[in-house]
């Protein structure tokens, strides 16, 4: 679980649990340190043949000011509509989300006024950048929109030095083909920056880069929570990144969040049988054998009953629910909602007091 960056860690949260099971839903938005949250997420989308595809099922969240949260998971697990759906980007189709305690207003001028707040860096600089705008035109695109004029250069230079281009004026006149592809992240990076945003998501905000440039990237987004307060959502499936960036870390599994708690928690004693599968094949892992997953992530539009993930469950498949007397629950009585302030598990079989 090694990166060419190393990390460091903001207070470690010390809530203790059982399963985590959340008791209910509040009528405000989580604690009154949250910046963001969301209660009772649901996230559905029309799919061909009359189905519907259940991206986001059933989600609590809460990021605290200067946390770094990473939302991690496999292809589809609807990690990307999370994120989206925190940016305003979507709207829920039932639940909410809520800012500094508040529920997200969707009206045109308070969305805006809250994309000032809370800013998106795309996987993929690339495609983020306009081949034909120059790097000033990049960044200060942001300060045109929200008809933020005054001391645009001063703010642009600021926010390319903050995102590690300096000298920033050699950079203004560049186009993004120019520059590396770390240099173009840092560009998005200073493009969010230069809002005097409160939070960050950021999806899979190293994917595309080279594995050189990814720890400078990564080193870079803590120097901004330290410097700045910034808090961050990053969106990732590499659990190599959240082990070095982030203090907690949720794991998602289609369209639910299976596990909470602080990184070392979670990637050294991982207690739910798909983070424990997840976590085999890092390197150094502390699950032993590599464990291999059997079939594909189900379908959005099929999720099964009970534990969404009892059809691919090894605990399952070993007789170990059936030992436990959890077999038919697991298959067919469905879990509540993780409580994003307690470290847990939704399974069946940690919560009848048996180890997976």
């Amino acid at each position: 679980m090694s990166e060419t960056t190393g990390k460091r860690r903001t207070s470690e949260m010390s809530e203790t649990g059982g399963a985590g099971a959340m008791g209910g839903a509040g009528e405000t938005g989580g604690t009154s340190e949250s910046i963001i949250g969301a209660r009772d997420l649901v996230v559905r989308f029309p799919a061909p043949g009359g189905r519907t595809a259940r991206a986001v099922d059933g989600v609590h969240l809460d990021l605290a000011p200067g946390e770094i949260l990473a939302l991690a998971g496999e292809s589809g697990c609807g990690k990307t509509t999370v994120a989206r759906t925190l940016l305003g980007l979507e709207k829920p189709t039932a639940g909410q989300v809520f800012f500094q305690g508040k529920p997200l207003s969707y009206r045109g001028r308070d969305l805006k006024a809250y994309r000032r707040e809370a800013q998106l860096v795309l996987q993929d600089p690339s495609g983020a950048l306009n081949p034909r705008h120059t790097v000033y035109d990049a960044v200060a695109e942001g300060l045109r929109i929200h008809g933020m004029h005054r001391d645009e250069r001063e703010r642009v230079a600021d926010a390319l030095s903050r995102a590690g281009l300096r000298p920033a004026e050699k950079f203004f006149l560049a186009y993004p083909h120019e520059l590396s592809g770390g240099q173009r992240q840092r560009v998005v990076i200073a493009g969010a920056l230069v809002l005097d945003p409160k939070v960050i998501i950021a999806d899979e905000p190293v994917a595309s880069l080279d594995a050189s440039v990814r720890g400078e990237i990564l080193a870079l987004l803590l120097r901004l929570r330290d410097e700045l307060g910034l808090a961050a959502v990053v969106v990732t499936h590499d659990l190599g990144l959240a082990w070095n960036i982030a203090d907690r870390i949720a794991v998602m599994y289609l369209g639910r969040i299976v596990e909470y708690g602080t990184v070392d928690e979670v990637l050294t004693a991982p207690r739910h049988p798909y983070t424990r599968a997840l976590v085999s094949v890092l390197p150094d892992s502390p699950v032993g054998r590599s464990q291999v997953l059997t079939g594909e992530p189900p379908d959005a539009t099929t999720v099964p009953g009970g534990c969404r993930f009892h059809p691919r469950c090894p605990a399952l498949a070993s007789g170990a629910a059936e030992e436990a007397g959890v077999a038919d629950d697991c298959r067919s009585t469905p879990l509540p909602l993780l409580d994003p302030h307690r470290p847990g598990a939704a399974c069946h079989l940690i919560a009848a007091g048996h180890k997976v």
